[in-house]
């Protein structure tokens, strides 16, 4: 009985309530939304740490990482790849030669760490050949007399291997992009024009376009302009096993790209024969090795096992290596449940607000309540289960509305790629497809709960302060 006369309350003043529910399902949809977007950004960034940079566990010598020394191998290289492989959780291994050197074309030259790798090995454990740009060439898929290398899109454009070139054929393409012909024949004076960077393209165009048409256009542009020549060369140079400077020159084989600009600007994959032969090392030594795991939850505990198991080597997962990336992931639980709480808050005191408004609007009803026998903890329950059921009517609309909204912007993706060249600097991706876990509804929903309580607490004090005789005598 209790709870049917308080959800009658609820709606006695329809616009009231509505404001109130209206109020709880904008705040708890913009919280969701806002922290499936966050959650996706830190997701997408570990996924790309683990399949594509760095795999879950990396073993070195100890003094490897920081003077990169080629002499710095593994011993007992078999002893160790065998240990790594019977750890439980443990599913794929593969080793790595890895020498510091410099990468060299025509117009430019930049430092770089050149990783011979066991090429299907590296296919099976990593992603990064699915990351290959169409139209680059292959994942070592060339027949080529020279050597051959693997490298990111940034470090591609520092050797101004990348260049952009607006021909007749990328004019027409944007047109049918959707790109205005009357945008597209302002373009013309920069028709078969080469530019060496993007840079120089966009200060171009910028003479050309209105703000308004850059702003909407320009990443079309750029992407029509985009040039690669297949099969462009480049020297790598860098010190053998006696400490003497060699290289070669390298056929680019494909280019790849990631959403960190660091990882791009630096990385060079080649065929770990190849690197072998050009400095020296022997068979079967190697500077890393690289392992798997099941699960990346299986991080923490299978990472102390393996220090215990290898003492005389350097054993690192991800999570110490990219610090930064670790505790963000640590503490996300933490950092949603304050955002929460603190959005709760703010909700909460509109309905306070509302509900002491409307105990004090219905002083002489809850008078004769009173009189009539209603005992002060019903009473009290009343205005409990009024501010409960303004709270969880919001809340369950505000979390209805996030989950659609989520779920189209999932498979859709948000695209900030005005903001890409600052979050790709930092590893983050532009395009975010939003999720969060279903348990996060569930906590959800009971601070909703709670919310809703704390909040009647004192609206139902006030009610119970009232005299009975002096609320009858009220207007």
């Amino acid at each position: 009985m209790i709870t049917s006369i308080a959800w009658k309350n609820v709606w006695r003043n329809r616009t009231r309530s509505l404001t109130v529910i209206a109020a709880v399902t904008v705040g708890v949809f913009a919280s969701v939304f806002a922290l499936a977007a966050i959650n996706s950004s830190i997701v997408q960034r570990i996924d790309s740490a683990v399949n594509e940079e760095l795999s879950h566990i990396q073993v070195n010598t100890k003094e490897f990482r920081s003077s990169s020394d080629i002499l710095n191998i593994i011993s007992e290289p078999d002893k160790v790849a065998e240990t790594l492989r019977k750890t439980p959780g443990v599913t794929d291994v593969t080793g790595r030669i890895i020498v510091r050197g410099i990468a060299s074309a025509p117009s430019g030259s930049a430092g770089v760490e050149i990783t011979g790798i066991d090429i299907e090995k590296e296919k099976q454990m990593f992603t990064l050949s699915g990351k290959l740009i169409p139209g680059t060439g292959s994942y070592f898929g060339a027949d080529t007399k020279l050597n051959s290398a693997f490298i990111g899109e940034k470090l591609a454009r520092e050797l101004q291997i990348i260049r952009y070139i607006l021909t007749a054929e990328s004019l027409t393409a944007l047109v049918d992009k959707g790109v205005p012909s009357a945008v597209t024949d302002r373009l013309k004076p920069l028709e078969g024009q080469r530019f060496t960077t993007e840079k120089k393209l966009t200060e171009a165009y910028y003479r050309l376009l209105t703000p308004k048409e850059i702003k909407k256009y320009g990443l079309a542009i750029r992407e029509a302009a985009w040039s690669y020549r297949e099969g462009s060369r480049v020297i790598l140079s860098f010190l053998d096993v006696n400490g003497n400077q060699t290289g070669a020159a390298y056929r680019i084989c494909g280019i790849f790209r990631t959403n960190n600009d660091l990882f791009e600007a630096t990385s060079v994959f080649v065929p770990m024969e190849e690197l072998r032969r050009l400095t020296g090392l022997e068979d079967g030594v190697y500077h890393r090795f690289i392992a798997r795991l099941e699960e990346n939850d299986m991080t923490d505990r299978v990472t102390p096992v393996l220090k215990e198991a290898l003492p005389g080597l350097e054993v690192m997962n991800w999570k110490e290596i990219q610090v930064d990336l670790a505790m963000i992931a640590d503490y996300i639980n933490q950092i949603y449940a304050i955002f929460m709480v603190l959005i709760l808050a703010a909700l909460s005191f509109g309905i306070v607000n509302t509900m002491l408004m409307a105990v004090l609007e219905r002083t002489r009803e809850l008078g004769m309540l009173s009189a009539v026998g209603m005992n002060r903890r019903r009473i009290f329950l009343m205005i409990m289960l009024e501010s409960v059921f303004l709270s969880v009517v919001g809340g369950f609309t505000g979390m209805a509305v996030s989950g659609i909204v989520i779920g189209i912007t999932n498979h859709t993706g948000i695209n900030l790629v005005k903001y890409s060249e600052g979050l790709e600097a930092f590893g983050y991706s532009a395009h975010l497809y939003p999720t969060i876990g279903a348990d996060f509804f569930i906590i959800l929903t009971v601070l909703i709960v709670i919310t809703g309580i704390l909040s009647a607490v004192y609206p139902a004090r006030k009610a119970l302060q009232l005299n009975p005789v002096e609320a009858l005598r009220g207007e």
